[in-house]
């Protein structure tokens, strides 16, 4: 007899695998999942009694046994996703299938608090609700800086004054009485590219975030990298220069600080309100600037590749309106500083996502954390 975490576990896995589109009749996700037809067969039968799979085209043809096609029902239910930085407050919600049914996006003040911003989160998921069909089953948050995933807690994020320590999970979760599942906004992203963009048919890979500050996410064999202190990938914090002393990466590679570098103006100069607009506008720049700009995010990129070896980097936020130009020169540079990549150049890749990609991969997040044997 399975025991109950063992059948969610196995349930979830099936709803995940229909979901996806891999698993489209019984034979093949008993095949995917390496178990009996019979056992598949009775997940099957479970999750279509709950109301969360259909199974159609049960006609018989004129030769063989009739051809079965699983698919999830869309009205079962809905996952919220939010993701934020110090500038804005995104949500998205998924019907139960997996499609993206409602986008919002809201602007913070230039002094928002933590205080202010979970206020704001709040407000958005509680408009995700407007023309949902079904119950809201789980919420996905991605935040920024350091983030506790098993206790759902923002430990730290330099943008936001007071966001330490901040428990999202208790707190959404008691407003909302739905479970919550949180992590790092550039992991969460990760889940975007998984289901919605490049990484579909990759298990390695690594999401480029300069943003607000600098930060990575890495998918290595199909898993989220998340490190001994919940810190991977937290190269904003690197010593810059490399050689040097006193500063960090994010103050010269964020996007306000590109920005601020190519338009040749002081570290201290107020931002424009739609930067993604002012660097597209940049993206012919030459001279100087832009070639020091190249040089540096080569050499970031040079030892990152060096370091992971994987086989594409999604670059998000503000700088893909840069273009497709910006990764492959500093693809290029990469090489010319750093020879013994000749052979294996890194490969920057401008994500097809949109700005709401972070709230995309928390939907995604909550839907795959979601395991139906609670309702059974």
């Amino acid at each position: 007899m399975r025991n109950a975490e063992e059948l969610r576990h196995n349930l979830a896995q099936t709803l995940l695998h229909v979901r996806s589109g891999r698993a489209t009749s019984r034979r093949i996700l008993a095949e995917i999942m390496r178990i009996s037809p019979t056992t598949a067969g009775d997940y099957v039968d479970q999750l279509i009694g709950s109301g969360h799979l259909l199974e159609s085209g049960l006609e018989q043809g004129r030769i063989g046994r009739p051809k079965r096609n699983l698919s999830t029902v869309a009205e079962a239910g809905w996952f919220a996703g939010i993701e934020f930085n110090a500038e804005r407050v995104q949500a998205v919600r998924l019907d139960f299938s997996g499609v993206p049914t409602r986008s919002l996006s809201r602007p913070l003040p230039e002094d928002a608090d933590a205080a202010s911003v979970m206020k704001e989160i709040s407000e958005v998921i509680k408009s995700l609700r407007q023309g949902a069909s079904g119950p809201l089953l789980q919420i996905g948050a991605g935040a920024p800086g350091i983030v506790n995933p098993e206790a759902g807690v923002g430990v730290h994020y330099t943008f936001i004054p007071g966001w330490d320590n901040i428990p999202l999970k208790a707190d959404l979760e008691k407003l909302f009485k739905v479970p919550v599942i949180v992590e790092n906004n550039l992991r969460v992203i990760a889940l975007a590219e998984r289901w919605f963009g490049g990484g579909r048919e990759l298990d390695d890979y690594v999401i480029l975030g300069p943003r607000s500050g600098f930060g990575i996410a890495v998918v290595k064999n199909g898993r989220l990298m998340s490190g001994a202190h919940h810190a991977s990938g937290e190269i904003g914090r690197w010593v810059w220069p490399l050689m040097g002393e006193g500063k960090e990466m994010h103050d010269a590679l964020s996007s306000p600080a590109v920005w601020r570098r190519l338009a040749g103006v002081s570290n201290r100069a107020r931002l424009p309100v739609d930067l993604h607009a002012a660097l597209e506008g940049l993206a012919e720049s030459e001279g100087e600037a832009w070639e020091a700009l190249i040089d540096d995010y080569a050499r970031v990129m040079g030892l990152l590749h060096l370091l992971l070896d994987t086989p594409a980097y999604f670059l998000h936020g503000p700088l893909t309106a840069l273009g497709e130009r910006f990764g492959r020169e500093i693809s290029q540079r990469a090489v010319k500083l750093m020879p013994a990549l000749g052979s294996m150049p890194p490969s920057v890749v401008i994500s097809t996502l949109g700005d709401d990609a972070g709230a995309l991969g928390a939907a995604s997040h909550a839907m795959e954390g979601w395991g139906p044997a609670n309702y059974l």
